[in-house]
């Protein structure tokens, strides 16, 4: 079954889907409100679910290339004190490759670069479908209209589509937490790959890229809408006590490069990912929180089913109950456990419940803590035939 499709919004997921799609012979247009699209944002791990995601796409090798292999690092206290320590060889070892680092930039660039120039449509928003005609939807622009045979909706965690295709659903809500991040600005020596350090309702970690620069990231419990004048300089108050290479990597930053972002999530599931002939994807169905750094891999899941949905069903239709059946479920239950892992995590205040989480994980065995992220990580990419 060939087609044509509307994949509306340019992010990750947008773009995994636009490849998806034409790999399977389907003429694919990617509308994307932003006008110039700047390869900026901060950094990613990508667990093994989101690289097999890639390779079904064709755009694993070219992903690994680019990234670093996370082999060391784990989670600490701010005294520098270990948690739990992260086992990337054994990963590996069960499912075939390590999580790796990639700032967000070169995956973007990565993704777009896989697609001709001509499917891109930058610049122009998209705030409605016309589903007049339940068999071709129609997606208003500026400066006239497409029609479709199928149209993606990848807006984002306020995608603006959802509200139009599921009018009761409450929407995203603010999760507590807010978060800071960028890349530095030079090489900074770390002696890990990854690391995590979770204070009293705070979080700061690391992601080590292949040039030797690195992401950070800080999280932390908040009313929405904080900001700082001087970002960091308030960071180096919030955690300029922790240990190393903590204050390094805020030295290493340029001023103005900090981003910062409230946290939202979709905490009421969605009924379904699909209306007519239009399908949800990415944020835009199943905004979560970072806490399992899984966020983009779900998009990537979600962009290699749909593709293999459509690739193997006869009509659109029941490509995409194949896709609502085989992606809600799934994306759903990893939403709700990386909200569970927040509240164990970073968002712990109480002294007494931070010292139980501690003792817990000095005493969890690594094979356990190897087992945690199995589950997730651990899924099996369809062939697009």
């Amino acid at each position: 079954m060939g087609g044509s499709a509307v994949v509306v919004g340019g992010g990750i997921g947008g773009l995994a889907a636009a490849i998806g799609l034409r790999r399977i012979g389907w003429e694919v247009t990617v509308v994307e409100r932003a006008r110039v699209l700047a390869d900026v944002g901060a950094g990613i791990s990508l667990h093994a679910n989101g690289v097999r995601a890639l390779d079904v796409l064709g755009v694993g090798e070219a992903v690994r290339a680019a990234a670093r292999p996370q082999y060391t690092g784990g989670t600490r206290t701010p005294d520098g004190g270990w948690l739990a320590r992260m086992d990337g060889a054994a990963l590996e070892r069960e499912l075939g490759t390590p999580i790796v680092g990639v700032p967000r930039a070169v995956l973007h660039r990565l993704l777009r670069e896989s697609l001709p120039p001509e499917c891109l449509v930058v610049g122009t928003e998209v705030t409605s479908v016309d589903c007049t005609d339940p068999g071709r939807p129609r997606v208003p622009l500026a400066d006239g209209v497409l029609g479709a045979d199928l149209v993606v909706a990848a807006d984002g965690v306020h995608s603006r589509l959802r509200s139009q295709l599921i009018p009761d659903h409450p929407g995203p809500v603010y999760s507590g937490s807010t978060v800071l991040r960028a890349i530095t600005e030079h090489p900074v020596p770390l002696r890990t790959d990854f690391e995590l350090t979770w204070g009293k309702g705070a979080e700061f970690g690391h992601i080590a890229f292949a040039d030797g620069r690195a992401e950070w990231h800080a999280v932390l419990n908040s009313p929405p809408g904080n900001r700082h004048a001087d970002v960091l300089a308030a960071l180096r108050r919030r955690f300029g006590g922790w240990h190393d290479p903590i204050p390094a990597l805020l030295d290493a930053t340029r001023p103005g490069t900090v981003l910062h972002h409230d946290i939202h999530e979709l905490v009421t599931p969605l009924p379904t990912f699909t209306t007519g002939k239009i399908a949800l994807l990415g944020d835009a169905a199943h905004a979560m929180t970072p806490n399992l750094g899984q966020g983009a891999c779900q998009a990537l899941e979600d962009a290699a089913i749909l593709a293999a949905a459509l690739a193997a069903e006869p009509t659109v239709e029941s490509a995409l109950t194949r896709y609502d059946t085989e992606r809600r479920p799934r994306s759903q239950s990893v939403a709700r456990a990386a909200r569970q892992a927040g509240r164990m995590g970073q968002k712990l205040t109480h002294p007494l419940a931070v010292a139980l989480r501690n003792t817990g994980l000095r005493l969890t065995p690594s094979a356990v803590t190897v087992r945690a992220v199995l589950r997730h990580a651990d899924w099996a990419p369809p062939s697009l035939g």
